[in-house]
């Protein structure tokens, strides 16, 4: 069994917000044939089902995000399961809107989220990492993580969610690189094995000690697309330094 979790708060006040991305993605996957409806338990909402011949536990903690790991380190404990055998889904400050990451172990990059599972599960988890983008400012930030989609994210929000459901198996087969080709194309960028390997995020130093929310990350202004779907979104998020 495999344990993919999604990271948000509970509560409709923030269903929308960045922050939830984890939950909007688990519930993409939980309305695709063959999952339960949510239920209650492990102080969550769960469903399971299989993908892939594997059997899945969609679960999204109700705890609020800096708790997540109770609940996900609660469900792992009933099933014997280990941190190999968690996924865990949440929103990424580093990485711009629409782009997607996935790796296994790693440090929790100031997510309070992260940290709970850390605590919680042990590190050595596989982190799906969805790109929400940075305001610009760390006075932004807060408001930026706890604020909800604008109507420019529709242009890549729908789409990834879809396509990360709709290749949902090769996520939990481990086909990383596929599945990041098809979250790619689904937002109008090009497979990763066409892009070159420096076109990830650059690698600066994060300030210890600071949550994902509070926490600001400086950097050089990003490369703009000219052309293709998210063209539009992204010079109106990053075209204007002063705004």
């Amino acid at each position: 069994m495999l344990i993919i979790a999604g990271l948000g708060n509970p509560g409709a006040q923030y269903a929308g917000n960045r922050h939830n991305i984890g939950f909007m993605a688990v519930d993409a996957i939980q309305r695709r044939p063959g999952f339960a409806p949510w239920s209650k338990k492990f102080k969550a909402l769960i469903s399971e089902g299989e993908l892939g011949e594997e059997k899945v536990l969609l679960i999204k903690p109700q705890t609020f995000m800096n708790l997540s790991g109770e609940a996900v380190g609660e469900a792992m404990r009933f099933y014997k399961l280990g941190p190999e055998n968690v996924i865990a889904i949440y929103d990424e400050l580093d990485l711009l809107p629409g782009k997607a990451r996935i790796k296994t172990g790693g440090g929790h990059g100031g997510h309070n989220g992260v940290k709970s599972l850390d605590a919680h599960c042990g590190r050595e988890y596989r982190r799906l990492r969805l790109g929400i983008g940075h305001p610009g400012s760390k006075e932004q930030v807060h408001n930026h993580v706890l604020g909800d989609f604008a109507k420019i994210d529709q242009v890549w929000l729908p789409p990834l969610l879809e396509a990360l459901a709709d290749n949902a198996e090769m996520l939990v087969k481990a086909e990383d690189s596929q599945l990041m080709n098809k979250l790619a194309l689904a937002v109008g960028g090009k497979p990763d094995d066409e892009k070159p390997k420096k076109a990830d995020k650059p690698q600066q130093p994060k300030p210890a000690g600071k949550s994902h929310i509070h926490q600001a990350r400086g950097g050089a202004k990003p490369n703009i697309p000219t052309s293709g779907p998210m063209a539009e979104m992204l010079k109106k998020m990053f075209g204007n330094k002063g705004e």
